[in-house]
C-alpha cells in the first residue's frame, strides 16, 4: 500500500508539472495570436507575409519576431521594441517608427521610404539594400550597422550617427547630412554626387577618397576633392 501511495503521489506531481508547462506553452502561443494593438507582445512570433498595414503597434514587443515580407505600410511602431527582429523585404512605407529599437535587426531589402524613424536605434542592424528614401531619420543610431547599397535619397539624416558602419555603395543623393557622424565608417563608392557634405562630422580624406562625388558635391572643411571623381561605372 505504501508503495502504491508513493507512486500515486509521484504521478500527481508529474501531472501537475505537465499541466503547468502546458499552460505556459499555451500562453506563449496565445500572445502570438493576439490582435495587433499598442503594446502587444509578439516577441518571438512568426508573422511572415502578413497584411498588417495601418495598425497601431506603438510600444509593442516584437523582439526576435519574424515579419519578413509583411505589409506594415502606414502603421505606427513608435517606441516599439524590435530588437533582433527579422523583416527581410517588409513594407513599412509611410509608417511612424520614431524611437523604435531596431538594434541587431535583419531588415535587408525592407522598404522604409517616407517613414518617420526619428531617434530610432539601428545599431548593429543588417539592412543591405534597404530603402530609406525620403525618410526622417534625424537623431537615429546606425553605429556598427551593415547597410551597404541602402538608399537614403532625399532622407533627413540630421544628427545621425553611422560610426563604424558599413555604408559602401549607399546612395545619399539629395539627403540632408548636417551633423551626420561617420567616424571610422567604411564608405567605399558611397554615392554623394551633388550632396552637401559640409556638415558631416569626423570624415577623413581617406574616407572621402573612397566615395563617388562630382563637381557639385560640397566638401567638409579641410578636405580636398578626390582625383577619382566622378567614379567610373563598374
Amino acid at each position: 500500500m505504501r508503495s502504491g501511495s508513493r507512486l500515486l503521489r509521484r504521478w500527481m506531481r508529474v501531472s501537475v508539472v505537465g499541466t503547468m508547462l502546458g499552460l505556459s506553452v499555451s500562453a506563449a502561443h496565445a500572445a502570438c495570436s493576439s490582435y495587433p494593438e499598442p503594446r502587444v507582445d509578439w516577441s518571438g512570433c512568426t508573422k511572415i507575409n502578413k497584411i498588417l498595414s495601418g495598425y497601431d503597434f506603438s510600444g509593442a514587443d516584437l523582439t526576435e519576431a519574424d515579419l519578413s515580407g509583411s505589409d506594415l505600410r502606414d502603421s505606427v511602431l513608435s517606441g516599439a521594441n524590435l530588437h533582433k527582429i527579422t523583416m527581410v523585404r517588409a513594407l513599412l512605407t509611410g509608417s511612424r517608427m520614431d524611437g523604435a529599437d531596431f538594434s541587431q535587426a535583419e531588415a535587408s531589402r525592407a522598404d522604409f521610404s517616407g517613414s518617420d524613424l526619428s531617434g530610432a536605434d539601428f545599431s548593429k542592424a543588417v539592412i543591405f539594400r534597404a530603402d530609406f528614401s525620403g525618410a526622417s531619420l534625424d537623431g537615429a543610431d546606425f553605429s556598427r550597422a551593415e547597410f551597404s547599397r541602402a538608399d537614403f535619397t532625399g532622407a533627413d539624416l540630421t544628427g545621425v550617427t553611422m560610426q563604424f558602419g558599413n555604408l559602401s555603395r549607399a546612395i545619399f543623393t539629395g539627403a540632408q547630412l548636417d551633423g551626420l557622424d561617420v567616424d571610422t565608417s567604411w564608405a567605399f563608392r558611397a554615392l554623394v554626387e551633388g550632396v552637401d557634405l559640409s556638415g558631416v562630422q569626423n570624415m577623413t580624406q581617406a574616407q572621402l577618397d573612397l566615395t563617388c562625388g562630382d563637381a557639385q558635391t560640397t566638401l567638409p572643411n579641410g578636405l580636398s576633392r578626390p582625383e577619382g571623381w566622378p567614379c567610373e561605372g563598374d
